[in-house]
């Protein structure tokens, strides 16, 4: 990897620090201006209430309050729970969670970006074909109707009308249990790919490099996977970035509907109860998955195409 790619990508990752800090900083006052408090109790007197303030530091400045709160999580502190299950440390929580989150958003990216690629590829080499028409119609669906829609017909086909598969979420289960609301979950990812595939095979294959490469013998299968398939890699990056993030938020309705004690349920249950500390590391959860997952795209930009990098060298 040569001098010019190193500063490129520390440059990403100094952005992208400073960027996080700016979120934790701005989540961590959104929660001190909520209504309410986790200690809602109507039978604590002030007295009491300003004890438990004490105890969890809650009684200080809220700058001070930052400050105190970004040193312990750089410990791996996140503090502990108020109200979800009160003095246990939130890590552990989230912890036993992110797993079920992960295991469902990266399965259900995994199946729609494999099958999106290879009907956007099927449908751009067969242009106003059958396959053609089959993979617009599906994206059109994939696109407009929601996932948690999607995860409802197939309970009510494969759980209820040909019960092969569970309903609610098995723990002793987790790969069965995880099967339709992964499909569910899957269908806006294959829209997407398959929508930007195709529209990206159809430019390339029609640009002079590939027409002159024909011209020249080298053979279909050739140009297509080696050198077609892969400048669709930049746009297909493209979309895959927020698809990845939005199914790990999105798939809040889907958790609530399969009962999958998932992030996405916690974060629901932690916002009901104004539960400070979870609600900030899930969120923040969620804010380094989605700035690693950009960080790890802008990378691969500069890898795929060294242009980009020399551009936005020249803009800086």
């Amino acid at each position: 990897m040569d001098k010019s790619t190193l500063k490129y990508i520390a440059k990403r990752v100094l952005i992208s620090l400073a960027t996080l800090f700016v979120i934790v900083f701005v989540l961590f006052m959104l929660m001190k201006l909520m209504p309410g408090t986790p200690f809602n109790d109507e039978k604590l007197t002030a007295a009491q209430k300003a004890a438990i303030y004490a105890k969890y530091g809650l009684d200080k400045p809220v700058i001070e309050q930052f400050f105190i709160y970004i040193q312990n999580m750089l410990h791996g502190d996140f503090g502990i729970s108020y109200a979800i299950q009160r003095n246990m440390d939130v890590s552990v929580i989230v912890s036993s969670r992110m797993m079920i989150s992960f295991f469902l958003g990266i399965g259900a990216v995994i199946i729609g970006t494999i099958i999106g690629i290879l009907l956007g590829v099927v449908a751009a080499l067969n242009r106003n074909t059958f396959w053609d028409t089959f993979a617009t119609v599906l994206s059109v669906i994939g696109v407009s109707i929601p996932s948690f829609v999607f995860c409802l017909l197939l309970l009510i086909l494969f759980g209820v009308k040909i019960p092969v598969l569970p309903v609610l979420y098995n723990s002793n289960e987790p790969f069965t249990s995880s099967i339709i609301p992964m499909i569910a979950l899957s269908m806006g990812v294959i829209a997407n790919v398959a929508r930007f595939t195709r529209s990206e095979m159809i430019e390339v294959l029609q640009s002079e490099y590939i027409l002159l490469a024909e011209a020249k013998g080298i053979s279909r299968k050739h140009l297509i996977l080696h050198h077609a398939l892969r400048n669709c890699l930049i746009p297909v990056i493209t979309v895959l970035g927020p698809i990845i993030v939005g199914l790990m938020t999105g798939s809040m309705v889907i958790e609530k509907i399969c009962g999958i004690p998932g992030l996405g349920s916690l974060l629901v249950k932690a916002i009901e109860v104004r539960d400070y500390n979870v609600i900030l590391a899930v969120s923040f959860l969620y804010s380094v998955l989605y700035i690693v997952i950009m960080l790890i795209i802008d990378i691969l930009y500069g890898i795929i195409d060294p242009r980009i990098r020399l551009g936005k060298e020249e803009d800086a």
